[in-house]
């Protein structure tokens, strides 16, 4: 049982979500984030969401898609607050809202319907969490519960199982049949024999 984390940490102020293959994003999104503290330390000040946006861009760009991540950064710096998706091969769009992976046809579905400039906190969240749950009835990859990451200038939080949408059924009865229960009519044992054998040499070259 291996537990697949969607929301990545990279910095105090900015945070990744992944899509894809869940390796290729663990791994992207861990070089990103030593490689941020890395610059922030080098200049003594907090990294801005343009400089997460673009290492990552960069580094996907060069393996020209065969890094299976899409990733959402988001995250607050002086600037204000900054969305950005990035797709496996390195083009990224500047966007108030989005969604990404196999479940975000019919989140994106949602999120434009409803969404809105300067929305309350609990509107933001009860409209994220529709969202996903949109995308999670209607794909299977998408995983059962919901997880929320609320960025502000002072903190940032991570709501880990916000809402559980699907729960494992209970199973009501025992499939199990007896011994016996379907009669054997007939048993046949064919032993087998070795008939011919034949050995092939091949030749290899030798030197190294």
């Amino acid at each position: 049982y291996v537990l697949v984390a969607k929301i990545h940490y990279i910095t105090d102020n900015i945070y990744c979500c992944g899509a894809g293959v869940a390796a290729d994003a663990e791994n992207v999104t861990q070089l990103l984030s030593s490689n941020l503290h890395i610059h922030a330390m080098s200049t003594g000040r907090q990294p801005r969401v343009c400089t997460a946006n673009r290492m990552l861009k960069q580094m996907l760009y060069r393996y020209h898609g065969h890094i299976g991540a899409s990733i959402i950064v988001g995250g607050v710096d002086i600037k204000g607050p900054h969305l950005y998706s990035i797709f496996p091969h390195g083009s990224t769009d500047t966007v108030p809202f989005t969604a990404l992976g196999s479940g975000s046809d019919a989140a994106i579905a949602v999120l434009e319907d409803r969404f809105k400039p300067n929305m309350e906190l609990e509107d933001g969240k009860r409209l994220v969490t529709e969202a996903i749950t949109a995308g999670i009835m209607c794909d299977l990859g998408s995983g059962s519960g919901v997880d929320l990451c609320i960025i502000t200038k002072e903190e940032a939080r991570v709501l880990r199982g916000h809402t559980i949408t699907e729960t494992r059924g209970k199973r009501l009865a025992s499939y199990r049949y007896a011994r016996g229960t379907t009669p054997v009519l007939g048993e046949t044992i064919t032993r087998l024999e070795l008939v011919e054998e034949s050995v092939h040499i091949m030749e290899t070259d030798e030197t190294c």
